[in-house]
Protein backbone atom coordinates (compact mmCIF):
# COMPACT_ATOMS: atom_id res chain seq x y z
CA UNK A 1 0.00 0.00 0.00
CA UNK A 2 1.37 3.41 -0.98
CA UNK A 3 1.79 5.84 1.91
CA UNK A 4 0.54 9.39 1.26
CA UNK A 5 2.96 12.27 1.70
CA UNK A 6 0.46 13.86 4.09
CA UNK A 7 1.63 11.28 6.60
CA UNK A 8 5.05 12.95 6.72
CA UNK A 9 5.98 15.78 9.05
CA UNK A 10 7.05 19.09 7.59
CA UNK A 11 10.74 18.70 8.45
CA UNK A 12 13.37 16.15 9.43
CA UNK A 13 16.84 16.36 10.91
CA UNK A 14 19.30 14.28 8.89
CA UNK A 15 22.06 12.21 10.47
CA UNK A 16 25.33 14.10 9.77
CA UNK A 17 26.56 16.75 12.20
CA UNK A 18 29.17 19.27 11.07
CA UNK A 19 31.70 21.48 12.87
CA UNK A 20 29.73 24.68 13.48
CA UNK A 21 32.83 26.58 14.56
CA UNK A 22 34.68 25.84 11.31
CA UNK A 23 31.61 26.76 9.27
CA UNK A 24 31.26 30.10 11.05
CA UNK A 25 35.00 30.83 10.82
CA UNK A 26 35.00 30.30 7.05
CA UNK A 27 32.42 33.09 6.62
CA UNK A 28 35.19 35.63 7.21
CA UNK A 29 36.63 34.77 3.79
CA UNK A 30 33.46 35.81 1.95
CA UNK A 31 31.91 38.60 4.03
CA UNK A 32 34.21 41.48 3.14
CA UNK A 33 31.60 42.68 0.62
CA UNK A 34 27.81 43.08 0.72
CA UNK A 35 26.02 40.09 -0.77
CA UNK A 36 23.41 40.63 -3.46
CA UNK A 37 19.72 40.54 -2.62
CA UNK A 38 18.02 37.22 -3.31
CA UNK A 39 15.82 36.82 -6.38
CA UNK A 40 13.23 34.15 -7.26
CA UNK A 41 13.25 31.98 -10.37
CA UNK A 42 10.27 30.89 -12.45
CA UNK A 43 9.73 27.65 -14.35
CA UNK A 44 9.80 29.76 -17.50
CA UNK A 45 13.46 30.50 -16.81
CA UNK A 46 12.92 34.10 -15.78
CA UNK A 47 14.67 35.72 -12.81
CA UNK A 48 12.29 37.77 -10.65
CA UNK A 49 12.66 41.06 -8.83
CA UNK A 50 15.00 41.41 -5.83
CA UNK A 51 13.50 40.71 -2.41
CA UNK A 52 12.07 43.80 -0.72
CA UNK A 53 13.61 42.78 2.62
CA UNK A 54 17.18 42.31 3.86
CA UNK A 55 17.59 38.78 2.50
CA UNK A 56 20.95 38.35 0.81
CA UNK A 57 22.69 35.53 -1.01
CA UNK A 58 26.19 34.36 -1.84
CA UNK A 59 25.94 31.70 -4.58
CA UNK A 60 28.27 28.71 -4.16
CA UNK A 61 26.76 26.68 -7.02
CA UNK A 62 24.70 28.41 -9.67
CA UNK A 63 23.74 28.17 -13.32
CA UNK A 64 26.97 28.45 -15.27
CA UNK A 65 28.89 29.10 -12.04
CA UNK A 66 27.79 32.75 -12.10
CA UNK A 67 29.15 34.34 -8.86
CA UNK A 68 26.52 37.12 -8.90
CA UNK A 69 23.38 35.07 -9.49
CA UNK A 70 21.25 34.78 -6.33
CA UNK A 71 18.21 32.87 -7.63
CA UNK A 72 17.96 29.07 -7.28
CA UNK A 73 17.83 28.53 -11.04
CA UNK A 74 16.34 25.54 -12.84
CA UNK A 75 16.36 23.79 -16.21
CA UNK A 76 17.96 25.92 -18.89
CA UNK A 77 20.88 26.39 -21.28
CA UNK A 78 23.60 26.06 -18.64
CA UNK A 79 24.40 23.33 -16.12
CA UNK A 80 24.94 24.10 -12.43
CA UNK A 81 28.60 24.62 -11.54
CA UNK A 82 30.65 25.87 -8.56
CA UNK A 83 31.25 29.61 -8.31
CA UNK A 84 34.55 31.19 -7.36
CA UNK A 85 33.22 31.74 -3.83
CA UNK A 86 33.12 28.03 -3.07
CA UNK A 87 36.90 27.71 -3.44
CA UNK A 88 37.24 30.07 -0.44
CA UNK A 89 35.22 27.73 1.78
CA UNK A 90 37.20 24.45 1.79
CA UNK A 91 35.45 22.83 4.77
CA UNK A 92 32.00 23.56 3.39
CA UNK A 93 33.18 22.31 0.01
CA UNK A 94 34.09 18.96 1.55
CA UNK A 95 30.66 18.78 3.18
CA UNK A 96 28.98 19.36 -0.18
CA UNK A 97 31.17 16.69 -1.80
CA UNK A 98 30.01 14.22 0.86
CA UNK A 99 26.31 14.57 0.04
CA UNK A 100 25.34 11.42 -1.91
CA UNK A 101 23.13 13.14 -4.45
CA UNK A 102 23.36 15.38 -7.54
CA UNK A 103 23.37 19.03 -6.42
CA UNK A 104 21.73 21.98 -8.16
CA UNK A 105 21.98 25.42 -6.54
CA UNK A 106 23.87 25.89 -3.27
CA UNK A 107 23.62 29.29 -1.62
CA UNK A 108 24.63 31.02 1.58
CA UNK A 109 21.50 32.95 2.57
CA UNK A 110 21.61 35.77 5.12
CA UNK A 111 18.42 37.09 6.74
CA UNK A 112 19.08 40.49 8.28
CA UNK A 113 17.70 41.96 11.52
CA UNK A 114 14.02 42.82 11.28
CA UNK A 115 13.50 40.97 7.99
CA UNK A 116 10.24 39.05 7.52
CA UNK A 117 9.26 37.37 4.26
CA UNK A 118 5.76 36.94 2.89
CA UNK A 119 4.23 33.46 3.22
CA UNK A 120 4.97 31.49 0.07
CA UNK A 121 5.42 28.00 -1.39
CA UNK A 122 8.20 26.53 -3.52
CA UNK A 123 6.23 23.82 -5.31
CA UNK A 124 9.07 22.06 -7.12
CA UNK A 125 10.65 20.82 -3.86
CA UNK A 126 8.50 17.73 -3.42
CA UNK A 127 9.33 14.16 -2.49
CA UNK A 128 7.12 12.80 -5.27
CA UNK A 129 9.17 14.89 -7.73
CA UNK A 130 12.46 13.75 -6.23
CA UNK A 131 13.71 17.29 -5.54
CA UNK A 132 14.61 18.37 -1.99
CA UNK A 133 15.89 21.47 -0.25
CA UNK A 134 18.32 21.03 2.65
CA UNK A 135 19.57 23.56 5.21
CA UNK A 136 22.76 23.76 7.26
CA UNK A 137 22.50 26.65 9.76
CA UNK A 138 25.77 28.53 10.19
CA UNK A 139 24.80 31.53 12.33
CA UNK A 140 21.43 31.81 14.05
CA UNK A 141 19.57 33.46 16.91
CA UNK A 142 16.49 32.47 18.93
CA UNK A 143 14.62 35.36 17.29
CA UNK A 144 15.34 34.10 13.76
CA UNK A 145 12.87 31.39 12.79
CA UNK A 146 11.44 29.48 9.87
CA UNK A 147 7.67 29.05 10.05
CA UNK A 148 6.93 25.92 8.01
CA UNK A 149 3.34 24.71 7.69
CA UNK A 150 2.46 26.66 10.84
CA UNK A 151 5.33 25.30 12.96
CA UNK A 152 8.25 27.50 14.10
CA UNK A 153 11.75 26.11 13.63
CA UNK A 154 15.07 27.47 14.89
CA UNK A 155 17.60 24.93 13.64
CA UNK A 156 21.01 24.97 15.30
CA UNK A 157 24.42 25.54 13.66
CA UNK A 158 26.14 22.48 12.26
CA UNK A 159 22.97 20.40 11.87
CA UNK A 160 21.48 19.26 8.55
CA UNK A 161 17.76 19.58 7.88
CA UNK A 162 15.20 18.68 5.22
CA UNK A 163 12.09 20.85 4.95
CA UNK A 164 9.02 20.35 2.79
CA UNK A 165 9.11 23.79 1.21
CA UNK A 166 6.23 22.99 -1.10
CA UNK A 167 4.14 23.77 1.99
CA UNK A 168 3.44 27.36 2.98
CA UNK A 169 6.34 28.90 4.85
CA UNK A 170 8.05 32.17 5.74
CA UNK A 171 11.25 33.33 7.43
CA UNK A 172 11.22 35.90 10.24
CA UNK A 173 14.09 37.56 12.09
CA UNK A 174 12.86 39.81 14.89
CA UNK A 175 16.35 40.28 16.33
CA UNK A 176 17.60 43.86 16.34
CA UNK A 177 21.23 42.91 15.76
CA UNK A 178 21.71 39.29 14.63
CA UNK A 179 21.87 38.08 11.02
CA UNK A 180 20.79 34.48 10.41
CA UNK A 181 22.98 32.61 7.87
CA UNK A 182 22.10 29.20 6.42
CA UNK A 183 23.61 27.08 3.68
CA UNK A 184 20.68 26.20 1.41
CA UNK A 185 21.22 23.13 -0.79
CA UNK A 186 18.96 22.03 -3.64
CA UNK A 187 19.50 18.35 -4.40
CA UNK A 188 17.95 15.35 -6.10
CA UNK A 189 16.73 12.74 -3.64
CA UNK A 190 18.60 9.43 -3.98
CA UNK A 191 18.43 6.21 -1.99
CA UNK A 192 21.78 7.05 -0.36
CA UNK A 193 20.55 10.50 0.69
CA UNK A 194 17.28 8.99 1.94
CA UNK A 195 19.36 6.80 4.27
CA UNK A 196 20.40 10.00 6.11
CA UNK A 197 16.77 10.62 7.15
CA UNK A 198 15.55 9.47 10.60
CA UNK A 199 14.41 5.89 11.13
CA UNK A 200 10.84 7.11 11.51
CA UNK A 201 10.94 8.33 7.88
CA UNK A 202 12.37 5.20 6.28
CA UNK A 203 9.07 3.42 5.70
CA UNK A 204 7.66 6.53 4.00
CA UNK A 205 10.76 6.94 1.83
CA UNK A 206 10.60 3.29 0.76
CA UNK A 207 6.85 2.84 0.31
CA UNK A 208 5.48 6.38 0.02
CA UNK A 209 4.84 8.71 -2.90
CA UNK A 210 8.58 9.35 -3.21
CA UNK A 211 10.78 9.53 -6.30
CA UNK A 212 14.31 8.25 -5.74
CA UNK A 213 16.71 9.38 -8.46
CA UNK A 214 19.59 7.35 -9.79
CA UNK A 215 23.03 8.92 -9.51
CA UNK A 216 23.92 8.63 -13.21
CA UNK A 217 26.98 7.24 -14.97
CA UNK A 218 30.47 8.71 -14.73
CA UNK A 219 30.48 9.34 -18.48
CA UNK A 220 27.75 10.56 -20.79
CA UNK A 221 26.56 7.67 -23.01
CA UNK A 222 26.84 8.21 -26.74
CA UNK A 223 23.73 9.39 -28.53
CA UNK A 224 22.68 6.45 -30.74
CA UNK A 225 22.03 8.50 -33.91
CA UNK A 226 23.47 11.39 -35.82
CA UNK A 227 23.15 15.05 -34.86
CA UNK A 228 21.16 17.19 -34.98
CA UNK A 229 18.24 15.02 -33.97
CA UNK A 230 14.73 16.27 -34.66
CA UNK A 231 11.53 15.31 -32.86
CA UNK A 232 7.96 16.35 -32.21
CA UNK A 233 7.32 16.72 -28.47
CA UNK A 234 4.07 17.40 -26.61
CA UNK A 235 4.03 21.06 -25.63
CA UNK A 236 3.73 20.17 -21.93
CA UNK A 237 6.96 18.17 -21.78
CA UNK A 238 9.35 21.11 -21.50
CA UNK A 239 6.79 23.31 -19.70
CA UNK A 240 7.63 22.85 -16.04
CA UNK A 241 4.39 24.53 -14.99
CA UNK A 242 2.38 21.90 -16.85
CA UNK A 243 0.56 19.33 -14.70
CA UNK A 244 0.31 17.05 -17.76
CA UNK A 245 3.80 16.86 -19.33
CA UNK A 246 2.83 14.20 -21.87
CA UNK A 247 -0.13 16.17 -23.21
CA UNK A 248 -0.55 19.09 -25.57
CA UNK A 249 -0.04 19.65 -29.25
CA UNK A 250 3.13 18.28 -30.82
CA UNK A 251 5.75 20.95 -31.47
CA UNK A 252 9.15 20.69 -33.19
CA UNK A 253 12.25 20.12 -31.08
CA UNK A 254 15.95 19.61 -31.81
CA UNK A 255 18.62 17.72 -29.87
CA UNK A 256 22.23 18.65 -30.61
CA UNK A 257 25.65 19.19 -29.07
CA UNK A 258 27.07 22.68 -28.57
CA UNK A 259 30.66 23.87 -29.07
CA UNK A 260 31.60 22.40 -25.67
CA UNK A 261 30.08 19.02 -26.62
CA UNK A 262 27.21 19.52 -24.15
CA UNK A 263 23.99 17.74 -25.13
CA UNK A 264 21.00 20.09 -25.28
CA UNK A 265 17.35 20.15 -26.31
CA UNK A 266 15.86 23.21 -28.02
CA UNK A 267 12.07 23.55 -28.07
CA UNK A 268 9.62 26.48 -28.13
CA UNK A 269 12.49 28.98 -28.23
CA UNK A 270 14.25 27.63 -25.12
CA UNK A 271 17.35 25.46 -24.77
CA UNK A 272 17.87 22.90 -22.00
CA UNK A 273 21.07 21.08 -21.07
CA UNK A 274 20.55 17.32 -20.84
CA UNK A 275 22.33 14.89 -18.51
CA UNK A 276 22.27 11.09 -18.39
CA UNK A 277 20.19 9.19 -15.87
CA UNK A 278 21.91 5.86 -16.40
CA UNK A 279 24.24 4.08 -18.77
CA UNK A 280 21.34 2.76 -20.85
CA UNK A 281 20.71 6.05 -22.64
CA UNK A 282 17.96 7.68 -20.55
CA UNK A 283 18.35 11.46 -20.11
CA UNK A 284 16.85 14.13 -17.84
CA UNK A 285 16.91 17.91 -17.83
CA UNK A 286 19.86 19.42 -15.97
CA UNK A 287 18.40 21.24 -12.98
CA UNK A 288 15.44 18.86 -12.76
CA UNK A 289 14.89 15.32 -11.53
CA UNK A 290 13.86 12.05 -13.14
CA UNK A 291 10.31 13.34 -12.95
CA UNK A 292 10.75 13.86 -16.72
CA UNK A 293 13.12 11.83 -18.87
CA UNK A 294 13.41 10.55 -22.39
CA UNK A 295 15.27 7.75 -24.11
CA UNK A 296 16.10 7.44 -27.81
CA UNK A 297 15.40 4.20 -29.61
CA UNK A 298 15.34 2.97 -33.19
CA UNK A 299 11.93 4.51 -33.86
CA UNK A 300 12.13 7.81 -32.01
CA UNK A 301 11.96 8.86 -28.34
CA UNK A 302 10.23 7.32 -25.34
CA UNK A 303 9.12 10.12 -22.99
CA UNK A 304 8.68 9.19 -19.33
CA UNK A 305 6.96 11.07 -16.50
CA UNK A 306 7.22 9.86 -12.90
CA UNK A 307 5.34 10.85 -9.77
CA UNK A 308 6.59 8.88 -6.83
CA UNK A 309 6.53 5.25 -7.95
CA UNK A 310 3.98 5.89 -10.70
CA UNK A 311 5.24 5.95 -14.28
CA UNK A 312 3.58 7.09 -17.51
CA UNK A 313 5.21 7.15 -20.94
CA UNK A 314 4.60 8.20 -24.52
CA UNK A 315 6.46 7.36 -27.69
CA UNK A 316 7.06 10.10 -30.28
CA UNK A 317 8.66 10.08 -33.70
CA UNK A 318 12.21 11.39 -33.92
CA UNK A 319 15.18 10.94 -36.23
CA UNK A 320 18.43 12.57 -37.38
CA UNK A 321 17.77 15.59 -39.57
CA UNK A 322 17.94 14.69 -43.22
CA UNK A 323 20.98 16.23 -44.92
Amino acid sequence: MTISLTAATEAARLSPVFDSGRLAAELAAVTAHAWNVQRPHTYGGQVGRPAAIDWRVLPLRSLGGDPERTDPGGPGPQPFAPTRWLSQLPYLGRILDSIPAPLNAVRLMALGPGAVSDPHRDPKYRLDRGIVRLHIPVVTDPAAVLVLDGTEHCWQPGTLWYGDFSREHLVRNTSQTATRVHVVIDALLTADLAAWFPDTWQHLLTHGEVLLNRTGPAEVPAWPSGMPYEALLPSGFADFDSPSPLDGSLIPARIDRDADDVLALTVAGRTFVLVPVDGAGEFRFSGWSEQRTFQPDSGGLTLRVRRGHALADRHVTAAPRAS
